[in-house]
């Protein structure tokens, strides 16, 4: 395989993500809002988060194993269309029920798309390359998260959720225009007609690990501009931009040294100052407290996620590559998930300072379990470059 890593397929599909990913995380910060205007509360806040990754983790546990039997591009096309739609439809969500509805809908949606195009990019990256590359293809999440969420919020304030709606919509079709051109790996006939485990349990270990890192974040997404509220900080847009410019650092540098090093001297202190993050964001109180949290855990996820991605694609046997990524972004979905759920009910019981530096556990716990199943010889500490 061709080490050249900027072919016009991986342009396309990082584009095509960085579109998707910048109509999803314009409605991260302001669907608790909308919720709240139709009358919801923080558990409700909550839910709008918990149950679109629950949904999307149950669209990820069977598409995984079709693109593996039946191919990348109708799931990525089915699932990008599947959003477009339901971005639309929420002009027309004027109760909480329907907006639940249309979370399960959209999140169907999403897991099928984004496990789709985390295939593809799989597919086109040399593999002596592989952890700078899904650095560079992450880092279109990251730019979108670094400016999209304000966005949101600044739309919102300006005009009002109808706009903020049509936006969604006409980005998701943006992302759907750039895939039309793409060339699709395809998939030996032996395997079209078999059947596959839905999930890959070489991705175990990378999974669980990642669940306890995004636990913390489903908190941070759902509830930081609620709490920047309570300590009566104005523009918490900038939180999720200083968060994403110092995920943008990370990416591509921790994408190198796993490459060169293996992933135990970027996991390790990422998912550390991940924790240490998220109790400086429980001790905040006043603005540059906040951002030097979103610096920190900006930091930690940045180098972490991908690394944990890099490691699962490389442990996975080549025809399960769809699997794996499934069975790891549907961790990533169960731990925001659940993260958002659980923690929207702790925080009616502590409030939200409380509640960021409990879930600090969290991240203890996920470094704990990486230590134990993925250390040195385990995995972390192996150089993949033969493979």
């Amino acid at each position: 395989m061709s080490s050249k890593l900027w072919t016009k397929d991986f342009v396309l599909i990082t584009l095509s993500n960085f579109f998707l990913f910048v109509s999803f995380q314009m409605l991260l910060p302001t669907l608790p809002i909308y919720a709240q205007s139709l009358g919801g509360g923080e558990i409700v806040a909550g839910l709008i988060i918990g149950i679109f990754t629950i949904s999307a983790l149950v669209s990820r546990v069977y598409s995984g194993s079709i693109i593996d039997l039946k191919g990348r591009k109708g799931v990525l096309f089915i699932g990008i269309g599947i959003f477009i739609v339901s971005a639309f439809l929420y002009n027309f969500a004027v109760s909480i029920v329907l907006l639940l509805i249309l979370r399960i809908v959209h999140g169907l949606g999403w897991g099928a798309a984004t496990t789709a195009s985390g295939t593809v990019a799989a597919d086109l990256i040399p593999p002596a390359r592989r952890g700078e590359g899904l650095g560079y293809f992450g880092m279109a999440n990251t730019l979108a998260m670094a400016f999209a969420p304000a966005l949101g919020l600044l739309i919102i304030q300006q005009h009002n959720f109808s706009y903020l709606f049509i936006a969604s919509t006409l980005l998701a079709i943006m992302a759907l225009i750039m895939v039309q051109g793409l060339k699709f790996k395809p998939i030996p006939k032996k395997l079209q007609n078999s059947r596959s485990a839905i999930f890959e349990k070489s991705s175990f270990r990378t999974s669980g690990v990642l669940f306890f890192l995004t636990f913390i974040y489903g908190g941070i997404v759902s509830f930081v501009a609620l709490y920047a509220a309570i300590l009566g900080i104005e523009n918490v847009g900038l939180f999720f931009t200083i968060f994403a410019a110092f995920v943008l650092i990370a990416r591509p540098v921790g994408g190198r040294i796993v490459d060169r090093k293996g992933t135990d001297v970027v996991v390790i202190p990422g998912l550390a100052i991940t924790t240490l993050g998220v109790v400086v964001l429980g001790l905040a109180q006043n603005f540059n407290i906040l951002i030097l949290s979103a610096a920190l855990i900006g930091l930690g996820v940045g180098a972490t996620q991908p690394s944990l991605q890099a490691l699962t694609i490389t442990l996975a046997p080549v025809d399960r590559r769809g699997a794996a990524t499934a069975t790891y972004f549907s961790s990533f979905d169960l731990g925001i998930g659940l993260g958002a759920i659980c923690l929207g009910i702790l925080s009616t019981f502590v409030g939200y300072a409380n509640m960021y530096l409990i879930s600090s556990i969290a991240g203890v716990t996920g470094l704990l379990l990486y230590c134990l199943l993925l250390y040195g010889d385990k995995g972390g500490g192996i150089v993949y470059k033969q493979h």
